[in-house]
């Protein structure tokens, strides 16, 4: 399934990221900016594992090589897929035209 775009751009997500930090609450961030208090708590945790604050999760850019990572494996798992199928059709067909012309 395709990602979706995010509803919530950067910008936003880093002045209300700014404003929990300065001491605001995460409830009334999420009243008043509509964001799940969920969701901003995930968006604060974020930028302090980015910031080196906290070191229990990836990084937003080992995330993003995760993601990628996973993605070429799945690519190449199916060009494995692929070629072990069309080597085994060359192979079967090799066998019947070689018994064919041996007749």
């Amino acid at each position: 399934m395709p990602r979706t775009r995010n509803p919530h751009p950067a910008e936003f997500r880093e002045q209300i990221i700014a404003l929990a930090k300065a001491g605001h609450s995460v409830e009334s961030l999420a009243r008043e900016f509509e964001p799940y208090v969920a969701m901003i708590h995930g968006w604060v945790k974020q930028a302090e594992i980015d910031g080196g604050l906290c070191d229990d999760g990836l990084t937003s850019a080992e995330r993003d090589e995760l993601r990628r990572l996973r993605k070429e494996n799945r690519r190449l798992r199916t060009e494995r897929d692929i070629l072990s199928k069309a080597a085994a059709w060359f192979a079967a067909n090799d066998v019947k035209s070689f018994r064919s012309s041996n007749s």
